[in-house]
């Protein structure tokens, strides 16, 4: 009896306090688990903080009796650091009293002292938060180096379909090879899908296999490729037709656009969409457009250079050159006038309107041919070009400075000197709207006879010729030779809104520097009038 008393007593105590009781570690009924106590992760962060807190306050005092007085407060010791911090937390304004070993008059007051030293925990706060995003950046990158090198192996390495789907996949290989008659109606395993059928992203066949088992072949969807559109010529005197081009290939520009018109309705419909893809420029001189963001050029920008300044007169003499070839010696004067003065102007920095000025100066202007005989930078023999032309005949003189007169006409409206005297900005945007995809518009009013009055014709003329040029030289510095994505033209009514000389080349060739075009005009006897060498009768 006793020796089972004490077996089962000594059952019923280890069911209790021994290694099955509910004092049990981790489990057991009525088992509390062991108390884990405080992180060791914590604390270390916690003892650290202390360190670089009391760091902190001992630097910012260092340098703010380096600052106030010259140099370092003597007693100020690191050591000393964590008593004079537990005073400060008491006291902030009483400096002195936190460090007794030290000198009242070599420490700085409190204002300098709490300055530096929240100074001195955001420069932390800001280094730590850059650390931390750099290792996590370089995590994140190892980590997408280590999936992208890890996927091709699994995919390599990955047995193919075996079951069900596999024997579906081999049975139609193995089907012809069975001596089977034929029956009545031929069961085709894989079919080609009739050209009705919706578009598939890819088809899925089977290769003609020696082997009982049969290799699936991926076979690519044939894709849909773009009609080539452009560059073309639009004819029609049906204005409503002629828009509805320009708008479908302002609407389909892959890149950059560029869209001169005549009709503003082709701007209000497309610059929200031309907006979500980059910066939308409108060079509106006429103030035609209802909108207070204008862009602003001058003709004299980059004149600097004579090549420049050459091209520059000629576009701007192209709504107004005679087209007999009996006038060509006055227009050539009248373009020999206007290249020297845009040459002049840009190197003496005069506004636009100084030409406009010098082309009404009675029996000649002097002051362009002093500009170009005295400044450094001006281009060689231009000072005695412009003045053989002022000097010769009297007649031929006066002919052509009223023709450069008649082009510059529109400088005596106010909204047309206001947008040729651009800011600073107005040049930047105008020089990167291309690489940044963006929109430049050209509106203007329709003008039949430029000849007689041409309005800001010259102006959108002269813009256009540049945006152009600034194309074909960033297609040029390319290594593809051709601008990607391309710069869409689209010139709607344009012998009617600004005559672009380089019209037929970039007809002719822009496609391969990336510069599609599209030109709309009403008749091609209106194309015959503006290019007479290069639109033949049809």
């Amino acid at each position: 009896m006793r020796h089972g008393y004490d077996e089962s007593g000594r059952g019923d105590y280890d069911d209790e306090r021994g290694h099955g009781g509910p004092y049990a570690r981790g489990g057991g009924r009525g088992g509390r688990p062991r108390g884990r106590g405080v992180p060791d992760g914590l604390l270390v962060g916690l003892i650290g903080f202390l360190l670089g807190l009391t760091l902190v306050v001992w630097t910012a005092t260092g340098l703010g009796g380096l600052l106030a007085h010259g140099g370092w407060p003597s007693g100020v010791t690191y050591t000393g650091t964590p008593l004079a911090l537990r005073h400060l937390i008491t006291a902030p304004h009483d400096v002195a009293a936190a460090w007794p070993g030290t000198p009242k008059g070599e420490l700085s007051g409190y204002g300098l002292f709490w300055g530096l030293f929240i100074g001195e925990l955001m420069v932390l706060l800001v280094l730590a938060i850059f650390a931390l995003g750099t290792l996590t950046r370089y995590r994140a990158v190892r980590a997408a180096r280590r999936a992208q090198r890890r996927a091709p192996a699994d995919g390599a390495g990955r047995p193919g379909p075996v079951g069900p789907a596999g024997a579906e996949t081999a049975a139609p290989a193995a089907a012809p090879a069975a001596p089977v008659p034929a029956p009545a109606v031929p069961q085709v395993p894989v079919a080609e899908p009739p050209p009705a059928a919706g578009p598939l992203p890819e088809q899925r066949g089977t290769a003609p296999a020696a082997g009982p088992a049969a290799v699936p072949v991926v076979v690519a969807a044939p894709a849909v490729a773009p009609e080539p559109t452009l560059p073309r010529v639009e004819f029609g005197s049906d204005r409503a037709v002629t828009r509805a081009a320009a708008l479908a290939a302002a609407t389909a520009a892959p890149g950059p656009l560029v869209l001169a018109t005549t009709d503003p309705a082709l701007w209000a419909e497309t610059k929200d969409a031309r907006a979500k893809l980059g910066p939308v420029l409108a060079y509106d001189p006429a103030h035609r457009l209802d909108t207070p963001a204008r862009l602003r050029w001058s003709p004299t920008a980059g004149c600097e250079e004579i090549g420049t300044a050459a091209a520059r007169a000629a576009a701007l003499l192209a709504p107004v050159r005679p087209a007999s070839a009996l006038d060509s010696a006055v227009a050539d004067a009248a373009q020999t006038l206007l290249r020297c003065w845009l040459h002049a102007a840009a190197l003496d920095g005069r506004p636009f309107r100084q030409l406009h000025r010098w082309a009404h100066a009675a029996g000649g202007a002097q002051e362009p041919v002093r500009i170009l005989r005295t400044d450094a930078k001006a281009s060689a023999g231009q000072a005695g070009e412009l003045e053989s032309v002022l000097t010769a005949h009297a007649e031929r003189r006066e002919m052509a400075k009223e023709l450069v007169g008649r082009a510059l006409a529109a400088l005596s409206s106010v909204h047309i000197r206001d947008a040729s005297n651009p800011l600073r900005s107005d040049a930047l945007v105008l020089e990167s709207f291309v690489a940044e995809g963006g929109t430049l518009y050209l509106v203007g009013e329709s003008i039949e006879d430029p000849r007689t009055d041409p309005g800001a014709m010259p102006l959108l003329t002269a813009l256009l010729s540049h945006v152009v040029e600034h194309g074909r030289r960033m297609a040029e510095r390319s290594s593809a030779g051709r601008l990607d994505p391309p710069l869409t033209l689209v010139l709607d009514d344009v012998a009617a809104l600004a005559p672009l000389p380089a019209l037929p080349g970039l007809l002719q060739t822009g496609q391969e520097r990336g510069l599609l075009t599209l030109a709309t005009m009403r008749s091609r006897e209106q194309a015959r009038a503006r290019w007479p060498q290069d639109f033949a009768p049809a």
